[in-house]
């Protein structure tokens, strides 16, 4: 099966590391010009660097912070003015702040919307009108399970997970006519930087194989995920062979979720 994007335009924020910077490597790797985006210029010029080695399209890298409305219409106005239009956007940026409800402030509560809701809702309003038009389009939120099935102490992430979802659903919903597909991508436990930044918090001389082979052991299938499984679902999603797919919203963990 040969997944291709070649003459696609894909948007990816957060894509400095992690699973953003597997996403972008593997639709750049498809054929697809990427632009890249972050809020740091150094970590992204390394990003452009390790995605170009592979890349058969072109790479940008934006610097902005997608909470900032300014910095979604500036981000996006540069990828259109590199490459022409935006076929895909992928919501990849977030963090995953957890804490007892109590504890949370207005302000945190504010920081987490922003980061993972409205700038998914003003990078979806800029890129909504070019699809329709050109009726071809794939947009991807990046959520986690938690949209499904959260669990106590899981605010302020879960919350603005689900709304996340429900944005999925209603734009898939009103794309469907257009051609443009809407899905979610649920995130598990992942290898990405977030577990190496927490392994190292630790001080412990335990490798990071052995750390992540304990958090692995929670999950069904025995281990934790790969970024290149995630960015082979996402690249899948947003080719033509994910034509018929929107609406949904998959779950990437393994197995580990209660809710399918």
């Amino acid at each position: 099966m040969d997944i291709t994007l070649t003459g696609r335009s894909a948007v990816i924020t957060g894509a400095s590391k992690g699973l953003g910077l597997a996403m972008a490597t593997e639709f750049a790797r498809s054929g697809a010009n990427v632009a890249i985006l972050a809020r740091r210029a150094d970590v992204l010029a390394e990003a452009k660097a390790a995605i170009e080695a592979e890349a058969k399209g072109r790479v940008i890298a934006v610097t902005a912070d997608v909470a900032q409305a300014a910095d979604c219409q500036r981000a996006f106005a540069a990828a259109e003015a590199a490459f022409g239009h935006v076929d895909i956007l992928v919501n990849n940026a977030g963090t995953s702040r957890a804490m007892p409800f109590e504890q949370i402030t207005d302000a945190m509560w504010q920081e987490d919307l922003d980061l993972k809701l409205f700038a998914a809702i003003r990078l979806c309003r800029l890129a909504l009108p070019g699809m329709k038009s050109r009726r071809w389009g794939r947009i991807i939120n990046v959520l986690n399970i938690g949209a499904k099935a959260p669990r106590a102490n899981g605010a302020p992430t879960a919350v603005s997970r689900a709304a996340g979802l429900s944005l999925t659903k209603i734009l898939a919903n009103e794309g469907a006519a257009h051609n443009v597909l809407v899905n979610a991508m649920l995130v598990g436990q992942i290898v990405s930087d977030q577990w190496v930044r927490r392994h190292a918090a630790q001080g412990s001389n335990e490798p990071f194989e052995a750390f992540a082979a304990k958090l692995g052991s929670n999950i069904p299938l025995g281990r934790l995920g790969k970024p290149e499984e995630f960015a082979a679902m996402a690249c899948l999603l947003c080719s033509e062979l994910g034509g018929f797919t929107t609406g949904t919203a998959i779950n990437m963990d393994g197995g580990a979720s209660p809710v399918v």
